[in-house]
């Protein structure tokens, strides 16, 4: 089966017109901007909060992280194809995240059942969280504003993100994927401002086993 990698980079390669130029233009300013060197890390506490899961209940990062190690990744919504693809290659790999004791939770900031809706779609035995009004993400430094461009090009296709998420921020996550230790230390961490890359599930398995080797 092909890395995830590799299913992104085909993906990448379809994009045309409007929504390549719109991706060029934001990865661009992303880079420019120098968001990435305020994203949380190695070493750092990571935030806890508690963030409604897909069914509506209250969960706590901390309540995860001191039953053993926790992996939290970013996803932008159900919507988006590089999303998709990460959510299902994630849940291929639950098993071996499970076999080294690990939890994973993924994050969005959609609200209105749409994490659930994306729960069931992929099928996810892992936790998906909404991060409302983008807290975690804020607090993790992986949140930017969409640029206007990339607004345009998103409510071409439908896809409204103040709906979506429930206020007109406009605000979306980084690629961005962490492994914290039972003492809620950042103790790994991908994070890219080019949204068509995504932590491969392998490196995952590889930090969490260094970790676990101590």
């Amino acid at each position: 089966m092909p890395s995830l990698k590799e299913q992104l980079d085909r993906t990448r390669r379809e994009q045309t017109g409007r929504v390549q130029a719109a991706y060029e233009a934001m990865v661009a300013e992303l880079a420019h901007s120098g968001l990435i060197e305020h994203v949380l890390p190695v070493g750092a506490p990571f935030p806890d909060m508690a963030l409604p899961t897909a069914e509506g209940e209250l969960a706590r990062l901390a309540d995860w992280w001191r039953r053993g190690p926790l992996v939290v990744t970013f996803f932008r919504g159900e919507w988006c194809p590089y999303c998709r693809l990460m959510l299902a290659a994630l849940e291929e790999a639950l098993p071996e995240i499970e076999a080294l004791g690990a939890s994973l939770v993924a994050v969005t900031p959609e609200t209105g059942g749409r994490a659930l809706a994306a729960k069931q779609c992929h099928g996810s035995r892992y936790e998906m969280l909404s991060d409302v009004d983008c807290g975690l993400g804020l607090d993790c430094g992986v949140v930017f504003q969409a640029p206007a461009v990339y607004r345009d090009m998103l409510l071409s296709f439908g896809n409204d993100l103040a709906r979506r998420h429930g206020n007109d921020a406009w605000f979306l996550p980084l690629p961005a994927t962490f492994v914290v230790d039972r003492d809620g230390i950042v103790r790994w961490r991908f994070a890219e401002v080019d949204y068509t890359r995504r932590a491969e599930p392998a490196d995952i398995l590889a930090a969490l086993r260094a970790l676990s080797a101590g």
